[in-house]
């Protein structure tokens, strides 16, 4: 069944109507990487709004995401202080917020040369104490919110989830979906050094009541959290091992067409 889906949804017409849209306007793998994280930091509430409010954002990245974050470009991006109204581009995601991730960006580049050899860098490490023989996806998550924080003088955000904290890190999560799963239409799979193997399911609350209908999560366990992303992808592990968010996208369809039930 999950299969039936996931070809219903994995479709060309599909990414018309969904952020990835954003990341596949590009062509230079700077740029690609820059709009997959910048899009799925968006991506969340109604998808009309979240695409509406990414065509604000890319808007102001004048020359393209690479060029706009490393000639330092966010300088002349607004605050909330100055302009209240004009500098939101998504919800509670304003115009410093995206220089935040700019100067954090730039701090990536400089050390690592890409995000996906910073990803890359990560997947050998030992995993959490809370996730022994973790495949490493998760302290790259970690090691992207230490560096993006690095490159804003030590402070954090909250529109970079903690996976040490117990977040599911679904945005995350997606944009990890796009770069790196292969099989196409819908993603990018442009990163070759992450196997989608790696990869854990962008769980939020649609997803999650999703699962749980269909048997995949624990009903009686309402969190969604990085334990139940953990064990939602572990189930989905045993249908594809070696591509288990491929079922994000069976997960999205069927909770469409079954909205309410």
């Amino acid at each position: 069944m999950l299969e039936d889906w996931y070809r219903k949804v994995n479709r060309p017409e599909f990414v018309n109507s969904d952020p990835v849209l954003f990341p596949r306007r590009f062509s230079d793998p700077a740029d690609i990487e820059i709009a997959a994280f910048l899009a799925g930091v968006i991506a969340w509430g109604r998808r009309d709004l979240i695409l509406k409010s990414g065509e604000r954002l890319f808007s102001l990245l004048r020359g393209g995401p690479f060029a706009f974050v490393m000639a330092g470009r966010y300088r002349s991006l607004r605050n909330r202080r100055d302009c209240p109204s004009g500098a939101c581009i998504h919800r509670t995601f304003f115009e410093e917020d995206l220089a935040y991730f700019c100067r954090g960006l730039r701090a990536c580049y400089q050390t690592y040369g890409s995000l996906e050899a910073l990803f890359s860098s990560a997947l050998n490490r030992p995993g959490s104490p809370d996730s022994p023989g973790d495949p490493g996806i998760w302290e790259g998550m970690a090691l992207f919110r230490e560096t993006m924080a690095q490159g804003n003088g030590g402070r954090y955000t909250k529109h970079i989830a903690d996976p040490h904290s117990g977040s599911p890190c679904k945005r995350l999560c997606l944009s990890l979906r796009w770069l790196v799963r292969r099989e196409g239409p819908v993603d990018l799979g442009l990163w070759t050094s992450v196997s989608p193997a790696a990869l854990y399911i962008p769980l939020d609350l649609h997803v999650g009541r999703a699962a749980r209908q269909l048997g995949l999560l624990d009903p009686a366990r309402k969190a969604n959290d990085r334990k139940a992303a953990t064990a939602l992808t572990a189930q989905l592990r045993e249908f594809c091992p070696e591509d288990p968010a491929r079922y994000d996208l069976a997960l999205f369809g069927w909770g469409m067409e079954n909205a309410g039930g």
